[in-house]
Formats: C-alpha cells, structure tokens, sequence
C-alpha cells in the first residue's frame, strides 16, 4: 500500500497531511504600513538576483487575519485549521528591472502556515500576533468600524519577546491602497541537507516569484500610523527598523494560490 498526502506526515489516506494538496484559497483582513528602513539594511537582506530598488530602504510591514481552505473547503468547518494571524516585513527590489518585494521576515502562529509558507519560500517562524477586528457595527463602542478617527493597532511577538507594534488611526477611503507591499513578492525556497560534508550544499537553493489568482479586494481605508520594530535576542527583523514612516491602511483581501514560478536556480554564499 502506497503512503498519501501532499505533506509530511503521509499516511495511507493522506488525511493526516500538514498542508493539504493545492490550491490554497485566502481570505483575510490586513493592516500595512509604507515605511522606509536604512538603504544599507535593506541592501543587506536581499537574495541573489535581486538588486536594490531606486527608492532605497522602501519597506511595508504587514499584519494579517487569515482564514484559509484547500480546495474542498471542508478546513471551513474545522476553524482551528483555517485560521490564523501572521506578521511580516517586505522590501523593495528589482528583478532585471521590474518592482517586485522579497520578504525576509515572517512570523505567523499555526503549524500548517508555517510549513505552508516554507514551501512558497517565506521564512515562517512561529510568534503570537494580535490585531484590532471590525464587525461591522458601526456605534458599538468595542467596533472600532472604518470610518475617520477609527483606531487599529497591532503587535508580534516571539519566544516572549517582543518583534513589532503598529497603529492605525483612519483619516477615510484610500485611492491608492497600500503601495509599497504591491509589487510581486519574490523569494528564496531553501531546504538544507543533513548529509556530513554536504551541509553548504542544500537541496533547494532557487530564486522563486509567487502567484496567485481570482485575487479580490475591499476599499482600502488609510490614515496616520505608528510602527516600531524592538530588537530580540536570536531576532534580526531590527536592522529593517523605520527611519521614515508612511501612511497605514486596512484593507480585506482574498486571492487564490496553486502556482509558482522558478525565476533561477541560485547558487549559495
């Protein structure tokens, strides 16, 4: 009998899979931040291939409520595997001239994200993130609804430290949206070897741009942020800290991913 599952752990059903079979469909509430780091930091994070964008140290943070299913939708009735809450940092580059962003630091706090990111090349580690919600209600004290003078705010943190704050105090509806996290995100897949003398050699070193589809969007609302990034023992996300901080925006989201593209494959440092 043939083992099945998309993931680890495989089984003879494949029910057990950490990340089910493609596609992944999204849908989640965001809170963005445009902000420029030092130009030398964010040099210093992008991956090969990659070159500097123009605007030097132009970066977003991006806090994120998830809800997720493959494609039977059946992780809809199970909430606990559908839900959950990331926070990441993206900078702007170039790839043989086009915009596109790379994220180098990600924290989200459920174990099939995690893994689920790894695959499309985000460095996922595990953190705890909290959000501000909305429910519609407009006049309800504890909904802070998204009309001017709404207030949102935000915080990561990991192993007990702290990584990242933000706040959002809503002016009105944004023409734009959010735009330095709008270019396409290109990344790193890498997976190391155990194999004794081979550990600078790892098995999947490629330069990789995410896809997605059947993308949807609300009317972004924008206002004044606030964001801080704190420096964490075993952390480095603090190099990216804001020497210049943009406008904030929230905006729900809902696309559809079962692609990626190859860009190169890459050699290692």
């Amino acid at each position: 009998m043939s083992l099945k599952g998309y993931s680890i752990p495989r089984t003879s059903t494949g029910r057990a899979s950490l990340v089910p079979h493609p596609p992944w469909h999204y849908v989640g509430d965001l809170l963005v931040v445009d902000y420029w780091a030092d130009p030398d930091a964010a040099r210093s994070v992008l991956p090969e291939g990659l070159d500097p964008h123009p605007d030097a140290g132009r970066c977003a943070a991006v806090f994120a409520d998830w809800q997720s299913c493959s494609g039977e939708g059946e992780e809809l009735l199970d909430p606990v595997r559908a839900q959950y809450r990331e926070f990441f940092l993206v900078v702007n580059a170039l790839l043989d001239g086009e915009e596109v962003t790379t994220c180098p630091f990600i924290w989200v706090d459920q174990d099939f994200a995690l893994v689920r990111g790894w695959i499309q090349g985000f460095p996922k580690k595990l953190g705890s993130i909290w959000m501000t919600r909305t429910f519609g209600l407009g006049g309800v004290a504890a909904d802070p609804g998204l009309g001017e003078g709404a207030r949102y705010g935000a915080t990561c943190s990991a192993r007990g430290r702290m990584i990242s704050r933000m706040t959002l105090t809503v002016e009105g509806p944004s023409e734009e949206g959010p735009r330095h996290n709008a270019p396409p995100i290109v990344n790193v897949r890498h997976f190391p070897r155990l194999a004794r003398g081979r550990h600078d050699d790892p098995q999947v070193h490629e330069l990789v741009k995410l896809l997605s589809r059947d993308r949807a969007s609300s009317t972004a609302v924008e206002g004044e942020a606030t964001l801080e990034l704190y420096p964490a023992e075993g952390e480095e996300h603090h190099i990216l800290a804001p020497v210049k901080v943009g406008r904030g925006y929230r905006m729900t989201l809902g696309y559809t991913v079962d692609d990626l593209e190859t860009v190169k494959e890459i050699q290692q440092r």
